[in-house]
């Protein structure tokens, strides 16, 4: 770069500096802005163009288009050049403006008389604020170092916005942080709670932009730079697996040359050592929004966690800030592992998540832990700051940030509507759930942590219906010891008593993959290796489940459940594994459970269809709803265009699982469902009147499924049912609403 472009370059930041330190209004710094930055790269025109809502921006301020102009033209996203830039976050570098896909002339402003235009995204950390462009009369393309000054005002610009800057009399913006936000996001179990943010990763806020001394910030990065290698290289040294491989992809980055001198450069441009970095994580963040593919979407999630660890170094802001965590506290976080999630314990009343899935394993945590998850709540970590007061509605799959009055009250209205009916439920907690046509219907619940078990008593389950023993393998580092899950599962069945557990053995693959286990690269792996297929082509983990099982029951009755079957055989396969580990506990002379009872999910159509004989070997059949709508459907519920489509009410599906339901009575299976259908009241009804009488559910959801059985004539409601079959309808649930609002 050349000498003269390169002093220019730093002349322009050190006043925009000094206009940060100046005492000001919002609007005559943004005003000052436009006018540095026309001045120093020899521009017409500068104009600010900045985010009112979502879709709309707004042009704050200007040097050379006309100033009556400006916080009167607004235009929509995508709408012309600009709302082009802001709605890719891509840059627009014409030689001639109106000739350009897009353009939209605004005779407002007075810009017919330039050719040449240049803009460029204001965004911090991903998080899209404005566009910032530069416009001449001549036509000309910019240069990449023009192009390079205005990227560096644009990054100035937005860290101002954070700071506060442009805040006060006319202001152009808001104050950020302190109105209210809505957030919608993606329910990723239900529920609702209000309290206060804690963040996961508390923001790291860079205060000192521009530097007068690029050798001391080029020797501070290198610093830090080595603490991080250091730092990586020491978690390496006992890491194994998955996590050995992401680890190594950590150091691959730590040890870049081009990202370090890529910093470097911006450094010697006049940036401090903190702004370079976070200008390198910024564009780390847009390219991830841009990029469909998984595999690279991971690595720029591992540079831009690298680029936030190295911010904590240079700025000191580790996670100890020294604040509090409150008393009813929600926790924030772009996405979280189940081990850190746990590691709070019951105390998180609520958890919202930027990331995450449905399957995920902080989602399967949160329903152990039952508490309200919202996932897919976009820029909620660059919105919410610790202590927020935050309203999280698990029902819809909204979050609100700081809110108003009158959200306030709604909210409350709504969680004292919920409180009444938990104390309804409480007074038929000890009551059988029988249908006013008599028919009886057991209710259980599901759980997968020791934590979970406090509510079997006080939910009214009548035992737990699924127990998912890979959470204990989930939330570990490296694989449990046999007597480490000896003890779990004897505290689990000493918490439940004389209750029943049904425990489902290892379910891994897919969405749950151990951190010490090698993942498998696999096109479709909810389809793929997983479940009953791992435990039989890797019996080792299997057999020492089983023998673990064995023990922990000190002679009491077991039951044992395999998932993901899909044909006869395999059920066969994995029953003689029990066998084989009785026989050997008896030669040992360890005392064994006085019975066994061995039983499989139904999550395939293929098993509907087995052979009469595998309904009269099998002792007892749950229907896994989750994984058998998605396959029934061929609707992955990992995918939000898709997962709703389907409706569990719908005929074909009633069908198909009624078809089950009198096969099962045929030869006298038990049949069971468990899945999130199961506790939704309006799906628990329906399925109670097809004839599936045992339903699993989480323990939340018992009063209000017990509470409608109650009211039900499930005799009447299957002919419901029936009529609306016969008249052709896609889903019963019009007809079922309809029935049951006319019956109270």
């Amino acid at each position: 770069m050349p000498d003269g472009t390169e002093s220019e370059s730093r002349k322009l930041l050190g006043r925009l500096r000094d206009t940060m330190a100046e005492e000001a209004a919002g609007q005559e710094r943004l005003d000052k802005i436009t006018h540095l930055t026309a001045d120093s790269m020899g521009t017409e025109v500068c104009s600010i163009y900045l985010f009112r809502d979502e879709q709309t921006l707004e042009l704050c301020a200007t040097e050379g288009l006309k100033q009556e102009a400006v916080h009167h033209t607004r235009m929509k996203l995508g709408e012309g050049l600009v709302g082009r830039v802001a709605r890719t976050g891509q840059m627009v570098n014409t030689a001639d403006a109106p000739s350009e896909r897009g353009f939209r002339y605004m005779p407002e402003t007075g810009e017919e008389i330039y050719s040449s235009f240049l803009g460029l995204p204001i965004q911090r950390l991903g998080e899209k604020l404005g566009v910032l462009v530069v416009q001449t009369k001549d036509k000309r393309e910019f240069t990449s170092d023009e192009i390079y000054a205005l990227e560096v005002v644009a990054m100035v610009l937005a860290e101002m916005a954070e700071l506060g800057a442009f805040i006060g009399e006319g202001a152009a913006l808001k104050a950020r942080h302190t109105q209210p936000a809505m957030i919608r996001g993606i329910t990723g179990q239900e529920g609702t709670a209000e309290g206060h943010v804690w963040l996961h990763e508390p923001r790291v806020v860079v205060t000192n932009l521009v530097t007068d001394d690029p050798q001391r910030e080029r020797d501070r990065l290198e610093a830090a730079v080595e603490e991080l290698r250091v730092s990586v290289d020491e978690m390496l040294e006992g890491a194994s697996g998955e996590q050995l491989e992401v680890l190594e992809a950590y150091r691959m980055f730590a040890n870049s040359k081009g990202w370090r001198a890529r910093m470097e450069e911006d450094i010697d441009r006049g940036l401090s050592a903190e702004a370079a970095v976070e200008k390198e994580q910024s564009v780390a963040r847009a390219r991830m929004s841009q990029v469909a593919d998984p595999y690279l979407r991971e690595r720029l999630h591992d540079l831009d966690d690298l680029s936030n660890r190295l911010l904590r170094i240079l700025t000191g802001q580790g996670r100890e800030t020294g604040a509090e965590m409150p008393a009813d506290p929600i926790l924030v976080a772009r996405n979280i592992g189940p081990g850190e999630l746990l590691d709070y314990g019951r105390s998180l009343k609520g958890l919202v998540l930027e990331e995450g899935s449905v399957g995920s394993h902080a989602a399967i945590v949160a329903r152990a832990l039952a508490i309200p998850l919202v996932i897919h709540a976009g820029r909620v970590t660059n919105e919410a700051l610790n202590g927020d007061h935050i309203m999280v509605d698990g029902d819809q799959g909204l979050v609100h940030l700081r809110p108003d009055d009158s959200v306030v009250t709604a909210f409350r209205d709504k969680i004292a509507m919920q409180a009444q009916a938990q104390e309804r439920y409480a007074s038929i907690r000890k009551k059988p759930a029988i249908s006013l046509c008599g028919r009886r219907v057991h209710l259980l619940m599901n759980a997968g942590l020791l934590a979970d078990l406090p509510s079997l008593p006080t939910s009214g389950a009548e035992g737990v219906g699924l127990f998912r023993t890979e959470l204990q393998f989930l939330i570990r580092n490296q694989m449990p010891r046999r007597t480490e899950l000896v003890e779990v599962y004897k505290r689990v069945m000493d918490s439940a008593g004389d209750k029943p557990v049904v425990f489902r053995t290892l379910d891994i693959g897919s969405d749950k993959v151990l951190p010490y286990m090698k993942p498998t690269d696999e096109p479709n792996p909810a389809l793929g290796w997983r479940a009953i297929r791992v435990g039989l082509d890797k019996p080792g983990v299997m057999r020492m489940q089983i023998q673990a099982l064995l023990r922990a029951s000190g002679g009491r009755p077991l039951s044992v459940m395999f998932p993901f079957v899909a044909q006869y055989e395999e059920f066969r396969a994995a029953r003689a594994e029990v066998e084989k580990a009785l026989a050997i506990e008896r030669k040992l002379g360890h005392a064994v459970p006085e019975k066994v009872t061995i039983g499989t999910m139904l999550e395939t159509p293929s098993l509907a269809y087995a052979s009469k004989k595998f309904f009269e070997d099998v002792e007892f059949i749950s229907i896994g709803g989750n994984d058998l709508k998605q396959f029934f459907f061929a609707a992955d519920r990992e995918n939000e265009r898709v997962r709703r489509r389907y409706d569990t009410l719908n005929v074909s599906f009633l069908t198909f699982l009624e078809q089950i339901v009198q096969r099962c009575s045929e030869t006298g299976t038990p049949l069971s469902f468990c899945g999130e259908d199961a506790g939704r009241p309006i799906e628990a009804v329906c399925l109670a009147a097809i004839g599936l009488h045992r339903l699993s559910m989480r323990p939340a959801s018992i009063g209000p499924v017990k509470s409608l059985i109650m009211r039900t004539d499930l005799d009447a409601l299957y002919d419901v049912i029936c009529d609306a079959r016969e008249r052709g309808e896609q889903s019963v649930r019009e007809s079922v609403l309809e029935y049951l609002r006319w019956n109270g």
